[in-house]
């Protein structure tokens, strides 16, 4: 009786593995995002960048899922000047590379999905230049900082089984520079700099 009871208890824990097996996705997300840096004084989504990385998505509900996300992700800002105008204008070109974790709800309505949340970047490189002078160094005072919090807002559409497309807002909510030295931007609490960009990417569920 003890033996038959072992075994049942085996195959239902076998069969309850296979049921959530079958609720957790994975995929990889490649995509291409518009950057700019609010409150540096250079307006316009200029800077273009690489979002792309791997994940998990895990259904609770009809209509719920969690995903969360791993992407290396590059933002920034650009100026390009126009001396038509402005003769004593100057280039100016502003590079940040992220790894960054986003944890999302999604609302999932017919081949529609609806998707928020925060996310965390650590920064691994910027490189910083006005009028082609390098000031990327560490005695750059207003340097980046090495941690990022963002907010998300974004809609998938799904095109089939394995492949969707989506198009996501993703903001800085606290300053991301070491110090408060430039930028009249302000956010929640912080007055300072802060990165935004749009990303069109397409995920493919392996």
């Amino acid at each position: 009786m003890k033996i038959k009871i072992l075994l049942l208890f085996i195959v239902a824990l076998v069969l309850h593995g296979g049921i959530v097996a079958q609720s957790f996705k994975g995929g990889v997300t490649l995509g291409l995002a518009a950057t700019q840096v609010a409150g540096d004084g250079y307006w316009g989504f200029n800077k273009a960048g690489i979002f792309a990385g791997g994940w998990v998505n895990f259904d609770y509900g009809e209509h719920s899922a969690l995903q969360l996300e791993l992407a290396y992700f590059q933002k920034g800002s650009r100026h390009n000047p126009n001396y038509e105008k402005n003769p004593a204008d100057f280039p100016y070109i502003f590079r940040v590379d992220y790894v960054e974790l986003p944890l999302l709800y999604q609302f999932k309505t017919g081949r529609f999905i609806i998707e928020t949340g925060p996310s965390m970047g650590v920064l691994v490189h910027y490189y910083e230049a006005s009028d082609q002078l390098i000031i990327s160094d560490k005695e750059n005072a207003n340097r980046p900082t090495r941690l990022t919090f963002q907010l998300n807002l974004g809609m998938q559409i799904v095109i089939n089984e394995r492949i969707s497309a989506g198009l996501r807002a993703n903001s800085s909510m606290i300053n991301i520079r070491q110090n408060n030295v430039t930028g009249d931007a302000k956010r929640l609490f912080w007055f300072g700099q802060f990165n935004d960009a749009l990303v069109l990417a397409a995920y493919y569920r392996l």
